[in-house]
């Protein structure tokens, strides 16, 4: 008799067992089930926002960019109007520093010149004096 009684008892330690684990597994599950459920949520409620969002903004850029458009033609005549007097002057400008510029590397490159011979006569008297290799 004390046999048979280990034996259901066993048993129903066994069934026990699995119910539980049953239990815990649907209950895993479940939860799993509920947490991709509300990342879903809540990835099309950023979704409509972002979408609402932009639908917002795009007028107000369209708008910005319109004036901007505006802005840029109104100020333009005053650019082309200020290049066209500047010009002169900085032609004008340009034709008294050309001389002066001139001028100067005209007297300067005499100057180079003989700095540049003095560093070759230098250099070969250098290596005259060098042992030969």
């Amino acid at each position: 008799m004390s046999l048979v009684k280990r034996d259901v008892q066993s048993d129903v330690d066994r069934i026990t067992k699995l119910i539980k684990d049953m239990s815990t597994s649907i209950t895993t599950a479940t939860h799993d089930m509920v947490e991709k459920v509300r990342a879903l949520e809540m990835a099309n409620t950023a979704q409509t926002y972002v979408e609402d969002s932009r639908a917002r903004i795009q007028p107000l850029v369209e708008k910005v960019q319109a004036e901007a458009t505006k802005l840029q033609e109104q100020v333009k005549p005053y650019i082309t109007n200020i290049e066209e007097q500047m010009k002169p002057l900085t032609e004008n400008l340009n034709a008294q520093v050309k001389p002066l510029t001139d001028n100067f590397h005209a007297q300067v490159k005499p100057l180079t010149d003989l700095m540049e011979n003095l560093f070759k006569q230098m250099m070969e008297q250098t290596k005259a004096l060098l042992p030969p290799q």
